[in-house]
């Protein structure tokens, strides 16, 4: 299973979060579905979230699009990563 760890960090929370709430659907028509979102214990402006990838493409696509890059500017995003991950192989229980 494919899932994608974002980190934001933003100039003010509840500014990104109205931005980043209102495109629920487009996350969703992208393959996008969000399972965790965390807020810095000593820097709520620093904002990590968790999505399952149903469809890598359309998630690629859907990133790397001009309206996704306005809409971070809209939400106030200073700086962002992303990660697209796999389970990792290993021979070792966890």
């Amino acid at each position: 299973m494919l899932h994608l760890l974002c980190r934001n960090r933003v100039s003010d929370f509840q500014r990104w979060w109205g931005v980043f709430s209102s495109h629920a659907a487009a996350h969703r028509a992208a393959g996008l579905v969000l399972m965790a979102l965390w807020q810095d214990q000593e820097d709520p402006d620093n904002v990590f979230f968790l999505f399952q990838v149903e469809d890598p493409e359309a998630a690629k696509a859907f990133m790397h699009a001009s309206q996704a890059a306005e809409a971070a500017t809209r939400a106030g995003v200073i700086e962002g990563e992303y990660h697209f991950l796999t389970p990792a192989s290993t021979d070792h229980p966890l």
